[in-house]
Formats: C-alpha cells, sequence, structure tokens
C-alpha cells in the first residue's frame, strides 16, 4: 500500500486526485470493483466534512476498509455440545496442512482435545505430511492408505473423535482431482457424512488461500464458496505479499469473514485476524 500513501501526499483533493488513488487501489489488488465502491464513499465524505486537503482523507480511507472487512468474530464457532468438526478446504499449495498443524496446535495449548482426519488421500505425501504435523503438536491423526475413500477417513475420524471425547476433529480435504467436478463431488460427499453423523456439523468449513497468488484467490474463493458453503477464510503467507488488498477484495466480494491469517512457518504463526491491525499494517508496511 506504500503507492497507495503516496498519493495522500498530494496537497488538494481534486479529480486527479481521485483517479489516481482509485489506480494505486486497483494496483494493490483491492479488485476494480472494490476500488469504485471505496472511490464512491470517499466522494462522499469529501463533501460531507468539506475536506480540502488530501492528507485528512487518509485516515478516513482506513476507517471505510476496516468498516468493509467486518467485525466479525473471527475466533472458530465451537459446538456447545460436544464435537466440533472442521473441513479444511483449498486447493494443493497454499499451505493447508500447515494451517491444519498450526490450527490444532492453537487449540490445544488452549486446553481442547484434538484429533486430525486425513482426508486428502489423493496428493502424494499428504498423509505423511499431516502425520508429521500430528506427532510435532501431539495430537491423533485418523488415516488410511493413500488412495482410500476420503469418506470413509472422515467417517472413521467422527468415530475416533466421539470415542476419544475430542472436543475438535480438523479434517484435510483433497485440493485436486481430474477436474473441477470431481473435486467438488469428493468435498460433497465428506459433507454429507459428517452431516449424517453429527447434524449440525460440520461447524465451519474454512477455505485456506495463499495471499500472495492475488485475484487467483479470489476465483478460488468463488469455487470453493459455491460448492462447499465456506464459513471462513485463511490466508496463508500475508507476510511476505504485496498483495494485502486482496484481502479486502474477498471480503467486499464474497462476504466471508477471514477468520485467521499465518505471518511464518512456526508453530504459532497463525493469528486470529483483526481488520483495525490489518488495515492500520496495510498503510504502515
Amino acid at each position: 500500500m506504500d503507492k497507495v500513501e503516496a498519493v495522500f501526499t498530494r496537497r488538494k483533493i481534486d479529480e486527479e486526485f481521485f483517479e489516481e488513488l482509485e489506480e494505486q487501489l486497483i494496483m494493490a489488488d483491492v479488485g476494480v470493483q472494490t476500488a469504485t465502491i471505496l472511490i464512491e464513499q470517499l466522494r462522499v465524505e469529501v463533501k460531507k466534512r468539506k475536506l480540502t486537503d488530501a492528507a485528512e482523507l487518509k485516515p478516513v480511507l482506513q476507517e471505510k476498509l476496516a468498516e468493509m472487512m467486518g467485525a466479525d468474530m473471527s475466533a472458530l464457532t465451537m459446538n456447545p455440545d460436544g464435537l466440533t468438526v472442521v473441513l479444511i478446504v483449498g486447493v494443493n499449495g497454499v499451505g493447508k496442512t500447515t494451517t491444519i498443524g498450526k490450527l490444532a496446535h492453537k487449540y490445544k495449548s488452549e486446553g481442547k482435545k484434538v484429533i486430525l482426519a486425513a482426508g486428502d488421500t489423493f496428493r502424494a505425501g499428504a498423509i505423511e505430511q499431516l502425520d508429521i504435523w500430528g506427532q510435532r503438536v501431539g495430537v491423533d491423526v485418523i488415516k488410511h492408505q493413500a488412495g482410500s475413500d476420503p469418506a470413509a477417513v472422515v467417517f472413521d475420524g467422527v468415530q475416533a473423535a466421539k470415542a476419544r471425547k475430542a472436543d475438535l476433529l480438523i479434517v484435510d480435504t483433497a485440493g485436486r482431482l481430474h477436474n473441477k467436478t470431481n473435486l467438488m463431488d469428493e468435498l460433497n460427499k465428506i459433507y454429507r457424512v459428517v452431516k449424517r453423523e453429527i447434524p449440525d456439523a460440520p461447524h465451519e468449513v474454512l477455505l485456506v488461500l495463499d495471499a500472495t497468488t492475488g485475484q487467483n484467490a479470489l476465483q478460488q474463493a468463488k469455487i470453493f464458496g459455491e460448492a462447499t458453503g465456506v464459513t471462513g477464510l485463511v490466508l496463508t503467507k500475508l507476510d511476505g505479499t504485496a498483495k494485502g488488498g486482496i484481502v479486502v477484495a474477498i471480503r467486499q466480494q464474497m462476504q466471508i469473514p477471514v477468520k485467521f491469517v499465518g505471518l511464518g512457518e512456526k508453530m504459532d504463526d497463525l493469528q486470529e485476524f483483526d481488520p483495525e491491525a490489518f488495515v492500520e499494517a496495510l498503510f504502515s508496511a
């Protein structure tokens, strides 16, 4: 956002200022639709507050961005009557398995009994990778052989979690199959199995997105959002991207809250999302 910030060094608010600001917002991956909405809101505020100096408008933009991000509670929706089931979805390579490990660590540290289910049986090494995270965090991993039916693994995961009186079952899912339809059918099958065993589950469907992919992440959010009823987003690699504006675009266009952000590779580098802190960080990067 440094180039967005630079626009505010102009002395007066005029048409050229608005055009330049809109262009820089789009370049920061806020997206055309969202940038247009923000500019319209700023025009209204300029008239309402009788502003003439561009510097006075910067805190107004931050305020509007924070409003756009919403004040959703970022923590997971937990089942008050027993087992909470969370499905983790997203394409391969976005940091799904690492996110699951970090979530397991977070909730175990808070005193919850956590179990993981290795439902991505198609990607080479996915089961082993989840197993390593399970050992590292100190939680059980329910798994089958590579190539097994993911829904069967999830069924066993639910049974094990019930039998062991777990508080939280986190389910890994496939990120890629032969085509999009195959993948969505597989995810829907998992969804049905979970619902059959626990009628009000899954309690959350978290979509993991790589923030560095910009507009591509928005496309993924649309595809998975339509097919799986995504309830929240986890944005990974947010520490290493100049495309932080994509968070605003996804939130505004999809109306899905950002629940967590990944800020590194360590076990505790997963933070609950804070809209105000995020907007502040956008401008201080």
